[in-house]
């Protein structure tokens, strides 16, 4: 039956009408899209290229609609696009939306409030962005929000209440940001949440109990906060899966039946925390436990032993503690086929070293028992683990020969099995383990003659078999390791002979230490060449002959040891020339002639000349014979005088120590009262500031001068001398663990160091705050234009168009920069310096654009990490560097060289002119940023470019910047090489790339 002609034109009007308000729907979903295009202001992979009117927004890369709900928008997902600028508030007229994915992303600003219009928004992932201020509080409308994920940014404040109204919410992300104030007790009201992170946020106080009404709990992530109290021990009860509280202030025990509890846990980390008491044996019916970290605490009681319950550990690590009994545990293990990490140092385990250790998994990468009291041989079967990395087993009492077939594991890079009791011959084996970086043999045994084939371990950093019974000559092949840059020990041994002059291959050492042998000969000229040394320790040999004039040209020498030896001649002039040397010792010798007066002979407390009766001259504090006088008759006078004469020296010594700590006291009380505000900067020693003058400069530590934020500290942009000196105020957080160790770092390595290209410290800052409490803080040159990081990655939206992006010459130019700091560091100076954490956001950028490195809290002087390696109390002297820089030789403890900053640069570079992170997932199938640019060299050089090189050289249409670029990348492969000593030394990268510039520059003017 047909419609009544009004019931149609009824129809249609409503039809219309639809069609209008549909169309009025797409229209504020697409005016929404632009906006959030419009607040863009850098798309360096052109993810938001199909962004445009003339087609379909439901087509746009990114965006998903609703098929429900024609054309209107549902999620966006623009993970991994490395887009940069301000989330645009018209994301709030997208009412449809469902998820937004802006994860790994640049973008910064404040979380815009109009998001909380979103009532239908289920998912969102914000994270490893730049947010910045609190969360916005109107987010308690989003009441459907499952997933709230905000890892990684820079938010700050009080964790907001009205999280707690979001009664869905089953997975809360967190960590990484710099909240202030305790975890929010209504946390617990939450009661579907399913996984909760907030690591590394800041937080302190204890973990409220209101966390054990979380039934539903699986995942809980609170490490490295300022947590402190003990564990709620119903979270112990509980289905967590994993459970991670590592790196706070936590005290108390673990319940005895938290692994009958702990049905599920696969992940149990309360490592570096101040837990005490027995380690539950009941973990061991946890039979999900896949992980075990607990180090660093206050364990006792005896070690868990029956771990074939535990199937699919692959890690166990409990050193640091005081947990006893035999290791005999080790046979349990062997039924944990996934095991990667055995690390049970520092305890008092006993016992002999199991056979069944050599049935482990082979895929046992580290093997630690170090300083316990472990007794026994080492099993010959070690050599099945083939993939044994890391094998520490120094400071017990393993006895017997080292086996041989230890040379068979072929993937072994640190072997430190110092301070044993192990006999016999040194295994010649060893020179098959090629791949070693680190071998630590001394305070044992071991007799016989120092093998040859060790000369075929070309990757060594470090080596030390000193404190042994050696004998027999030095072998010439040793001395051919050039790649050793930490240091080379043979001291306390019975090694004879002359040292061969291929010493003069060890230029990159920075340790040489051959005292207390029967070495003799004379001291050879060509040790000159060990450009790098730092301490030198020849005494207690059978040495003649003339101190070489050459050892004048060691520059960064801090320690000269050629005491009790047979030297002959005059002290060199040379030697005052070492201007860094605080340690000279020429005792027991049969030196004659004048001592120098300039250079450390001025400093009588740094040298010891005594036992060289033919001396004379030097300042008069040393108390010699006058030149003039004749030392020769001085040989001649009868015993029963010089019985006489030497109490009187001592008398006169005793009197000129009286007479200057007299005027010490004098001048001491002359001075007193006096108040010095301010100290003159001066070599080696820098200006002190107070409290209240920083805390004037930067208007009281404010906000709107924050320029940065790291793990030990903030940056602060400040004013001097009435706003006639601009600085930048590094203020340590003297609570995170390894502040202070880090603020001595970066005194230290500075002290000295005056170079174009290093960020200059201008003064120190060691006092207390208006409460009291320790305040300590460096202030520095400020440099206008920030750094390197943000002109790669941020590119902050309040620069010029124009601005943005950094040219193909101004890269180089600071690339070339970058490296003459680094060639200053290891080569230039009369100290060898270790920056140990060079990236992007450590280098500066001044008004002329000019790069100075900065940040040298990792920073190490290859002596003071000398000495460390030979005590082995700890693994402070590694440097932990950032993921994506640090050399792979570091490993898990390797030690530091300058070829770990080469390679960090090579890096650095190959960031630089790609504008690929180190981190980034954009690799596929390659492993690290280094291989990825060498796949696609040199066909596909021109799509791994930064668009911004792309589109210069494009528009210039020059081969040359091609070519150009093909040789910076290519040098970039050759600094990160993963072998150290393929690498390029610094003064070959400086050479090179200024070579490449002029090349450049040339072909550009002709």
């Amino acid at each position: 039956m047909p419609f009544p002609f009004l019931t149609i034109l009824q129809f249609l009007s409503l039809f219309f009408s639809f069609q209008q308000i549909s169309c009025g729907n797409n229209a504020t979903d697409l005016e929404a899209l632009l906006a959030f295009k419009a607040a863009i202001v850098s798309d360096p992979h052109n993810a938001l290229s199909s962004w445009n009117a003339a087609v379909d927004f439901c087509t746009w890369n990114g965006v998903t609609c609703s098929h429900s709900h024609r054309d209107r928008v549902v999620s966006i997902n623009l993970r991994y696009q490395d887009l940069a600028g301000s989330l645009s508030p018209f994301i709030g007229n997208l009412s449809f939306l469902r998820s937004i994915f802006l994860r790994n992303n640049w973008f910064s600003g404040q979380i815009p409030g109009e998001i909380g219009r979103l009532r239908r928004l289920e998912y969102i992932n914000l994270s490893n962005n730049s947010f910045s201020g609190e969360i916005p509080r109107n987010i308690t409308h989003c009441r459907d929000l499952n997933s709230l994920v905000l890892i990684h940014n820079n938010l700050t404040g009080r964790i907001i209440p009205e999280i707690g109204s979001l009664l869905k919410l089953q997975g809360l992300g967190l960590e990484s940001n710099r909240f202030s104030g305790t975890i929010p007790p209504w946390i617990g009201n939450l009661t579907s949440l399913s996984h909760l992170s907030m690591y590394h946020c800041g937080l302190e106080g204890q973990i409220p109990e209101s966390l054990v009404h979380l039934h539903n709990l699986r995942y809980i992530e609170l490490g490295e906060n300022r947590l402190t109290g003990s564990i709620p021990s119903q979270l112990f009860n509980s289905s967590i899966e994993v459970l991670s509280l590592e790196a706070n202030q936590l005290q108390g025990t673990i319940p005895s039946d938290a692994g009958h509890t702990l049905r599920n846990i696969h992940r149990l980390n309360l490592g570096a925390n101040k837990l005490s008491g027995e380690i539950p044996v009941s973990l061991l019916n946890a039979s999900s436990l896949e992980f075990i970290m607990l180090v660093e605490n206050k364990f006792n009681g005896p070690m868990l032993r029956n771990f074939e319950s535990l199937p699919n550990l692959f890690y166990l690590n409990v050193a640091d503690n005081s947990v006893h009994g035999d290791v005999s545990f080790i046979s349990s293990l062997t039924n944990c086929t996934r095991l990667k990490a055995l690390i049970v140092g520092g305890n008092l385990l006993n016992g002999s070293l199991p056979d069944s250790i050599a049935n482990l998994s082979r895929m046992l990468v580290m093997l630690s028992l170090d300083n316990n009291n472990i007794h026994g041989t080492l099993p010959s079967g070690i050599k099945n683990l083939l993939d044994l990395t890391f094998m520490i087993l120094g400071n017990n009492y393993l006895s017997g020969p080292i086996p041989l077939s230890i040379g068979e594991l072929g993937s072994l890079q640190v072997l430190i099995l110092e301070g044993n009791r192990f006999t016999g011959d040194i295994p010649p084996s060893l020179g098959n383990l090629t791949l070693l970086t680190d071998l630590y043999m001394g305070n044992n045994h071991l007799s016989g003659c120092i093998p040859p084939t060790l000369g075929n371990n070309s990757n060594l950093l470090t080596f030390s078999l000193s404190h042994n019974n050696l004998n027999g000559t030095m072998p010439r092949e040793i001395f051919s390791l050039s790649f050793i840059s930490i240091s080379f020990i043979l001291a306390y041994n019975e090694l004879t002979g002359v040292i061969p002059p291929e010493v003069g291959h060890l230029r990159n050492l920075g340790y040489l230490d051959l005292s207390n042998n029967r070495l003799s000969g004379s001291i050879p000229n060509v040790m000159s060449s060990c450009m790098s040394l730092e301490l030198l320790h020849l005494e207690g040999n059978l040495f003649e002959g003339e101190i070489p004039r050459a050892l004048g040209d060691l520059r960064g020498l801090q320690d000269l040891d050629l005491s009790r030896n047979r030297l002959s001649g005059s002290i060199p002039n040379s030697l005052c020339e070492l201007r860094l040397l605080i340690n000279l010792n020429l005792s027991s010798n049969e030196l004659e002639g004048k001592v120098p007066t300039s250079g450390v002979f001025l400093n009588t407390s740094a040298i010891f000349l005594d036992g060289n009766v033919d001396l004379c001259g030097g300042v008069a504090d040393l108390r010699l014979q006058p030149c003039s006088r004749m030392n020769s008759k001085h040989r001649k006078l009868p015993n029963k005088v010089l019985k006489i004469a030497v109490p009187l020296g001592v008398l006169g010594v005793i009197c000129s120590i009286l007479l200057v700590l007299f005027c010490a006291l004098m001048y001491r009380r002359k001075s007193k009262g006096q108040s010095l505000t301010s100290v003159p900067s001066m070599e080696g020693q820098f200006a002190r500031l107070s409290y209240a003058d920083l805390l004037k400069a930067t208007s009281g530590f404010s906000r709107n001068n924050l320029i940065g934020v790291g793990r030990f500290g903030s940056v602060y942009k400040g004013s001097l001398d009435d706003g006639m000196a601009m600085v930048a105020v590094k203020v340590l957080d003297l609570d995170v663990r390894g502040a202070t160790k880090t603020f001595m770092a970066e005194c230290n390595a500075l002290r000295w160091m005056r170079h174009r290209n290093l960020v200059k410290i201008i003064s120190v800052c060691l006092s207390l705050d208006f409460q009291g409490q320790d305040f300590k803080a460096l202030v520095y040159e400020y440099k206008s234009n920030g750094s390197l990081e943000e002109w790669l990655h941020h590119n902050p939206v309040e620069q010029r168009e124009e601005d943005r992006g950094l040219t193909m010459i101004q890269r180089l130019n600071i690339a070339i920069d970058i490296a003459c700091a680094l060639e200053y560091l290891h080569f230039g100076t009369d100290s060898v310096v270790i920056h140990g954490d060079l990236k992007p956001s450590n280098i500066l950028l001044d008004d002329n654009m000019t790069a100075c490195v900065g940040d040298f809290g990792l920073a190490k002087v290859v002596l003071s990490i000398s000495k460390e390696l030979l005590t082995k109390e700890s693994n402070s002297s590694v440097i932990k560097g950032t993921i994506g820089y640090i050399a792979p030789e570091y490993g898990m403890g390797g030690m530091v060289s300058t070829q770990g900053d080469v390679y960090s640069f090579g890096i650095l570079l190959l960031e630089m002119f790609t504008k690929i992170r180190p981190t980034d997932g954009a690799f596929n199938d390659h492993s690290n940023l280094s291989s990825f640019v060498s796949s696609a060299l040199p066909d596909s050089m021109m799509d791994i470019l930064d668009p911004v090189i792309v589109q210069e050289i494009r528009v210039s249409d020059d081969y040359k910047a091609k070519e150009t670029m093909l040789y910076v990348l290519e040098i970039g492969l050759a600094c990160s090489n993963k072998s150290p000593r393929d690498r390029l030394a610094m003064t070959n990268v400086v050479a090179e790339l200024r070579q490449i510039m002029s090349g450049y520059l040339a072909e550009r003017m002709s």
